[in-house]
């Protein structure tokens, strides 16, 4: 915000500057003279209040895109959570089938082997 209030006050000394420099070097009358200083002003004013609506409505918009964020990111972090637990239920029983496969296996390979050994003997 600081870079912000900088370059306000440097537009604003600035324009103040320009303007002053044209009033004094300006080979016009006095009237006319003060109605462009008026009409300066009036712009300057101008200026001054849009670039003040903008930088709240970049700021509104700034802390609502980061509140969305902010919901957006739990809610997914809340999918994945779910995803994982579902995913470990749908595993789960499938550990238990195959475990219970390969000790049958297991139990197979060693009534073959006992087979084996009783021929050759």
């Amino acid at each position: 915000m600081a870079k912000g209030k900088s370059l306000a006050l440097g537009f604003l000394f600035g324009s103040l500057i320009g303007a002053s420099t044209a009033l004094l070097t300006a080979p016009t009358s006095g009237e006319d003279l003060r109605r462009r200083a008026r009409e300066q002003s009036e712009k300057l004013r101008d200026t001054l209040m849009e670039l003040k609506e903008e930088s709240m409505e970049l700021t509104r918009q700034l802390s609502k895109t980061s509140k969305e964020g902010a919901a957006l990111l739990r809610d997914l972090t809340d999918d994945v959570k779910q995803s994982v637990e579902s995913w470990k239920e749908t595993i789960e029983p499938h550990q238990e089938n195959i475990q219970e496969h390969l000790q049958k296996i297991e139990e197979s390979l060693k009534e073959l082997e006992e087979k084996v050994k009783k021929k050759e003997e």
